[in-house]
């Protein structure tokens, strides 16, 4: 039994510990390589179903593959989470932070899509305080959902931390 009874399942104050809301992985077009692959897949040129682009899908897949799995080795291998303290990048099996943004560090997130991302339908999350950018979380797939939910936790972390009590100075 813990400490701290909750009295919604699964839900921690974030002063009492830190717990994760969602996880993400970068797709391959958080890679230079990825997103050339990407610009080459987008091309129509051809005949009918034949196109330039999916004649190259056909002929890359083992690359594709290659730089797939490459992301997926235990030392290569990152995340993007999301707590009910902050946005943070992992990389290892055992999760190391390398960066990380505090939810009340940033106001907005602007989605960057580079050429050759809109194939694999995936940006960039750029978490900004004014015009100063804290994080970029390149390659998410599917960015605008969990832009909407980083977007929500932070929210209700901002609301919460403005009615605590501001603690005694001596």
């Amino acid at each position: 039994m813990s400490a701290f009874a909750s009295p919604i399942s699964g839900v921690v104050p974030p002063a009492v510990a830190e717990a994760t809301v969602m996880t993400v992985y970068p797709s391959v077009a958080a890679t230079t390589f990825g997103q050339a692959l990407g610009r080459l897949y987008r091309l129509k040129g051809g005949f009918g179903p034949l196109s330039i682009g999916r004649l190259a899908l056909l002929a890359t897949i083992p690359v594709g593959l290659m730089l797939y799995l490459s992301m997926r080795l235990p030392w290569a291998i990152r995340r993007y989470r999301l707590t009910n303290r902050r946005v943070m990048i992992e990389r290892g099996i055992n999760p190391q932070v390398e960066q990380y943004v505090d939810l009340d560090r940033f106001d907005t997130i602007d989605v960057v899509v580079s050429a050759g991302q809109e194939w694999y339908a995936a940006g960039d999350l750029v978490f900004r305080r004014g015009q100063i950018e804290t994080l970029r979380l390149p390659g998410v797939s599917r960015p605008e959902s969990f832009r909407r939910t980083c977007l929500e936790v932070r929210q209700s972390y901002v609301s919460v931390a403005a009615l605590q009590p501001e603690p005694a100075r001596a």
